[in-house]
């Protein structure tokens, strides 16, 4: 496995642009790919955890950051994993810990990994791994968490040899977790909408994206990366359904790295891929349209990696963050309402904190996804009583209400 790792050849010369300004010189590091899971196995998990007894008390981490840059060839530059950090942490009872740790081995000596003096680091070209095992995790004391006797942790870090994750780094996932599960909101009964011709009614408006627009970019929806990093069993076709994966002796992720990391990574590098070579679409360029007529104001409120707001031309204010929970949003005095496009869950509060300031929240998702030909329903869970929904898509709705408001403009 060698580092820096070829994500994207011979960039064209626009591609070499894009990176440089919505990349390598943008006002946050998009040269980053950052993501965390933590799964708890306790009672208010138990559908998804398997949670029984008090006795369950299954924990995973998953850490990931990833750092790109360009890379020169002989050629045109090529964008490059220039630094891998994965960290992967298991909490379990004893015995399970202990096939994890034979499995562990096994893979090393599968993957031709080789051995460092010291027994806890091993070496495969340009990465390396460190296997730590505690009785009790330090991280635990101090938190003063006390798991069930007879529990023990497994940490597993696989980086880039030339990277050393600063204690920032080393910390966030810990820090996250101490910020406790997230407690779904509970739907009211939102008034549904054929259209947004309502928000004739309440201009100017802001506007808040989710994954939806992505999706329509062609960026693969955010449970491909729990295909990736194995966050959940995958079982069944509504999200819902899906387990966690807790049980050491079930998770497949780290012996896909150590056996064949080329392979693998060549997975963890999809979406930050797939996000570099879409293209806006035509709901980005309608959002752009209706800003430069004034009926959006204020920034896009996003939770997208994928920058594409932003190569439209609009300005963003990013919530998909772990140093903040609720990050502050740049709200617009006298704007009348929060147009929520694409967006199943209000983990940020971001649509609760508009209904404080007495906007109208108004949802543009079709509720469901299409799968081999069949419409599979997925509610949204943040609209509330007094909210509107329009179940169609951002490609097929935005588009209309540009047209629309050109009617009324005259």
């Amino acid at each position: 496995m060698d580092i820096p790792y070829i994500v994207i050849d011979q960039l064209t010369p626009d591609q070499q642009q894009v990176w440089k300004t919505y990349f390598g010189d943008a006002d946050r590091p998009r040269y980053i790919e950052e993501g965390i899971w933590r799964r708890t196995q306790e009672k208010a998990t138990a559908e998804q955890s398997g949670w029984t007894a008090a006795d369950d008390a299954r924990r995973r981490i998953i850490h990931y950051r990833y750092r790109y840059g360009l890379v020169p060839t002989t050629a045109a530059p090529a964008i490059g994993l220039t630094d891998l950090y994965l960290y992967h942490s298991a909490t379990a009872p004893a015995d399970e810990i202990d096939a994890h740790h034979d499995a562990l081995w096994d893979s090393l000596a599968g993957g031709g990994w080789k051995e460092a003096p010291g027994g806890f680091l091993w070496t495969r070209r340009d990465l390396k791994c460190r296997i730590t095992e505690h009785d009790v995790h330090p991280q635990d004391t101090a938190a003063g968490r006390n798991l069930p006797v007879g529990y023990r942790s497994l940490d597993v870090q696989i980086a880039s040899v030339s990277y050393a994750p600063p204690p920032a780094v080393r910390q966030l996932p810990w820090n996250v977790l101490s910020t406790g599960i997230r407690c779904k909101d509970r739907p009211g009964t939102p008034t549904r909408v054929p259209d947004l011709s309502v928000l004739a009614d309440l201009l100017p408006f802001q506007v808040e994206i989710g994954c939806g627009t992505s999706v329509e970019a062609g960026i693969p929806p955010l449970h491909r990366l729990h295909e990736i990093y194995r966050v959940t069993d995958r079982q069944g076709h509504e999200p819902r359904e899906h387990r966690f994966t807790l049980s050491p002796t079930a998770d497949t992720l780290l012996h896909e790295v150590l056996t064949e990391p080329e392979e693998k990574i060549a997975e963890f590098v999809e979406m930050f891929r797939a996000c570099f070579l879409a293209e806006p679409t035509p709901a980005m360029w309608a959002l752009k349209e209706l800003k430069d007529a004034g009926h959006l104001v204020g920034p896009v409120i996003t939770n997208n990696f994928d920058v594409l707001a932003a190569r439209a031309g609009l300005d963003e204010c990013f919530m998909r963050r772990y140093d903040q929970a609720v990050p502050d949003v740049e709200w617009v005095d006298g704007a009348k309402a929060l147009l929520v496009v694409g967006l199943h869950a209000d983990r940020r509060k971001v649509q609760a904190r508009a209904s404080a300031r007495g906007m109208q929240v108004v949802y543009l998702d079709p509720e469901g996804f299409w799968r081999e030909g069949q419409f599979t329903p997925y509610p949204l869970e943040g609209p509330q009583d007094g909210d509107l929904v329009c179940r169609a898509t951002a490609a097929e709705a935005l588009p209309a209400l540009v047209n629309l408001l050109k009617q009324h403009a005259g």
